[in-house]
């Protein structure tokens, strides 16, 4: 990969530190160093300790990152969003794990965007997930397409520049507003390996705020942003408030209306693209399970 920046400074500056100011670290200045890769000034290749002058052209030419053979491919369509040279957004389906794991061999979401960059046959093939979902839940996952892309985002992730909205069908109940905050700290329920709880003391603060977009026989759509990123906080604080999400068993949720996976949904994605400064706004429909739930 190359990325190509125009010194644009009176003030002449040491190429290191103009570099750091375009959030390339030191770990990507080392492979670019140790393994393969070049800086160019106006086509010259130079050290970092080269000194920059209005106008000059930079170039870093990255080295191409090789496959993890660990990770195995999968063969299955991707709902692609979006996709541009450092990131590729996708529509997630409900019953597929995000990443490779003990339980979970082969078939995930980062299987099949491996399958997907060999088919392309891309020069960077390492699979980076951004954001992941739950096995049951739907909606819109990012994945980078380098190192450098991934480096980036989670500086924003961090830094909490993403915003994701969620709809959730839950049922309805007397303790849901028409726009209200739930906060309450979470950590484990003893009696599961799996299962979170909202508790008193030990657990990690959790906060997330939802609107009610519209009610009917029994059940509600709620849109969901979450200000913190608990494990299962969804679930739980809507469980703890006497509104669990459809089809949700571990949190009391409903079985008897036709979805048998929490109803959740990530159906919005927003953030500045880090490599080229454009806002970025992407929306998913609801998928089916969930519309013939709502009629």
């Amino acid at each position: 990969m190359k990325l190509e920046y125009k010194f644009e400074s009176e003030t002449p500056q040491q190429l290191k530190y103009f570099l750091k100011n375009q959030r390339l670290s030191k770990g990507l200045l080392a492979k670019v160093k140790f393994k393969g890769g070049l800086i160019l000034v106006n086509g010259t290749e130079r050290t970092v300790r080269w000194t920059l002058e209005l106008g000059d052209i930079v170039e870093v030419v990255i080295p191409a990152e090789a496959e993890h053979e660990t990770l195995l491919r999968y063969d299955a369509p991707l709902d692609i969003v979006f996709e541009d040279d450092f990131y590729l957004l996708v529509n997630k389906p409900s019953g597929v794990a995000s990443i490779q794991s003990q339980y979970h061999p082969n078939g995930t979401m980062a299987n099949r965007v491996k399958n997907y960059i060999m088919e392309q046959d891309y020069e960077d093939k390492v699979v980076h997930v951004v954001t992941r979902l739950d096995r049951d839940t739907t909606g819109l996952m990012l994945f980078a397409k380098n190192g450098f892309a991934h480096a980036l985002m989670d500086i924003e992730l961090k830094e909490r520049r993403i915003t994701k909205k969620y709809f959730a069908l839950v049922s309805a109940s007397e303790n849901l507003d028409e726009h209200a905050f739930i906060e309450g700290a979470i950590g484990r329920d003893l009696s599961s390996i799996l299962k979170r709880q909202v508790v008193e003391e030990g657990g990690k603060n959790a906060l997330t705020e939802y609107k009610l977009i519209s009610e009917r026989e029994g059940v509600a759509l709620i849109d969901i942003i979450l200000h913190t990123g608990r494990t299962h906080q969804i679930r739980v604080h809507f469980s703890h408030i006497g509104a669990p999400l459809l089809g949700d068993e571990m949190y009391g949720g409903r079985m008897d209306l036709g979805i048998t996976r929490q109803a959740l949904h990530c159906h919005n994605l927003k953030f500045k693209h880090p490599v080229t400064g454009e806002d970025m706004n992407f929306e998913v429909d609801l998928p089916e399970d969930m519309k013939e739930v709502l009629g």
